[in-house]
Order: C-alpha cells, then sequence, then structure tokens
C-alpha cells in the first residue's frame, strides 16, 4: 500500500492546507478560498460553542 492512498488524518490535512502554493491561484479562486475558510471557521467555532454548553451543563449536574 502506498502511504500517499492512507486517508489523511485531521491534523495532516490542515497541514496540507497550509503548504498549498498560492501563487498559482488567480484573485477569484483566493477570494473563494478565503470565503469558504470563513465559513469552516464558523462551524468550527459553532461546534466549539455546542460543546462548551454541553460541558457546562453536565458540570452543573454534578454540582
Amino acid at each position: 500500500m502506498d502511504m500517499d492512498d492512507l486517508p489523511l488524518r485531521k491534523s495532516d490535512e490542515l497541514e496540507a492546507l497550509e503548504k498549498q502554493d498560492l501563487s498559482t491561484h488567480g484573485v477569484e479562486e483566493l477570494v473563494d478560498r478565503i470565503e469558504r475558510l470563513h465559513l469552516e471557521v464558523k462551524r468550527a467555532e459553532a461546534e466549539k460553542a455546542l460543546r462548551g454548553d454541553s460541558l457546562s451543563a453536565a458540570e452543573a449536574l454534578f454540582k
């Protein structure tokens, strides 16, 4: 099995994204990339908030 065929771990996905050469992208592609990254950040923040709310509720239950 080739190492390139293995699924990427979450941290590997972020590293691969960070290492991409952006100099070959046009302005429209960069704008689209930025918009999509902003949406992903918002999605991650919403998930984090949900987990924080769950943690707070669990902590309150055991006080």
